[in-house]
């Protein structure tokens, strides 16, 4: 097995269609439903780059940037940005895609620390990752500074 793997080797895609019973009064989609696809979405971006069951530690800042449609899809992209002793950061992304136009629009992102587990469900070593691209490199070091403001916001 690798001694490391790279972004690119656990990045992953999930798409949704938001249908009426993921929607609220406003025909659009309810904000837990999204965090739930988020965390979904997540996790399997974190079990690729591990290979073992994760759970979610947390899941920073959400912001809303704008609804997603009933009828539009929801199209997730993952990536872990960079592993720790026994967490990652797993990025994802989220746009609304409108099936008439097909015009993506960027409706949220989220950074999640994800936990590797071992079967006992103790957290559990995972292997390193090391970033490939400009801007892969750039998201391995913000993640560093987010996890130091994270451990001294407890």
């Amino acid at each position: 097995m690798k001694k490391f793997k790279n972004p690119s080797d656990s990045t992953s895609e999930m798409i949704e269609i938001v249908l009426p019973n993921d929607t609220n009064t406003l025909n659009s989609l309810f904000g837990g439903k999204l965090m739930q696809w988020i965390d979904v979405c997540g996790s399997v971006a974190a079990k690729r780059h591990c290979h073992k069951t994760v759970v979610t530690a947390s899941m920073d800042k959400l912001d809303f940037l704008t609804p997603a449609r009933m009828g539009e899809l929801v199209v997730l992209k993952s990536s872990v940005n960079r592993a720790f002793c026994t967490s990652m950061e797993v990025g994802v992304k989220v746009w609304a895609e409108n099936l008439k136009t097909g015009e993506q629009t960027h409706i949220a992102s989220a950074y999640l620390t994800m936990v590797a587990l071992d079967e006992a469900g103790c957290p559990s070593s995972v292997i390193e990752l090391i970033p490939e691209s400009e801007d892969e490199k750039r998201r391995f070091e913000e993640a560093g500074k987010r996890r130091d403001l994270r451990i001294r916001n407890k």
